[in-house]
């Protein structure tokens, strides 16, 4: 009777040694692998320092020998240009060289972002278009009809058919444009107030 309980006993223990042993392992293999990742962060770290103080000694290096091969009784262009270095001068100075360069990149920001809004506003509006296509039609005209040949037209146009039919509800409401319901379509056609609207423009 004691040899059973006492077997029993060696069995459990034995399987739970087994499973801590297995379970030992896998967290070992985990911090193994954890600990390589953390090498390699250290020596990425380790890179970014070296390549960082190397750049700030060639800096420093640089603007001295720079100075040397001026006259410091005429300051010429060169002395302009080694003034103008970021990483020489005053603080106060550095500042406003890099707020004027910063102005510089914004103001070069600005006109090409006007030149954009300039050649957007070349390109005559949606609307004007949809207009002078009914007008070259004869009769009423679905709205999906219009963008079709809208695309055909204007290729580099591409609006979404929600957009061709808010623009085309937008003319009605400005009463250029007249809507007709036929059963379950609707069709619009231009109206003389939209026939004098496109010969003023």
């Amino acid at each position: 009777m004691t040899r059973q309980p006492a077997a029993a006993l060696r069995t459990r223990l034995v399987d739970q040694a087994a499973s801590d042993l297995k379970e030992n392992r896998r967290r070992q293999q985990e911090l193994t692998e954890k600990l390589r990742m953390l090498k390699q962060e250290e020596a990425l770290l380790v890179d970014i320092l070296e390549l960082a103080e190397r750049y700030e000694s060639l800096a420093e290096s640089s603007s001295p020998r720079e100075q040397d091969q001026e006259d410091p009784a005429s300051p010429g262009p060169a002395s302009r240009k080694a003034s103008a270095s970021p990483s020489t001068g005053t603080p106060a100075q550095r500042a406003t060289r890099t707020g004027r360069s910063a102005r510089t990149a914004a103001r070069g920001t600005e006109r090409s972002a006007r030149t954009a809004a300039e050649e957007k506003s070349r390109q005559p509006l949606l609307g004007d278009l949809l207009l002078s296509l009914l007008a070259d039609g004869d009769g009423p005209r679905l709205a999906k009809e219009l963008r079709d040949e809208l695309l055909e037209k204007h290729p580099d146009r591409d609006p979404t058919p929600q957009v061709v039919r808010n623009t085309l509800e937008s003319l009605v409401a400005n009463g250029h444009v007249r809507r007709h319901k036929q059963q379950r379509s609707v069709k619009y056609a231009l109206e003389e107030s939209g026939r004098r609207a496109l010969a003023a423009r």
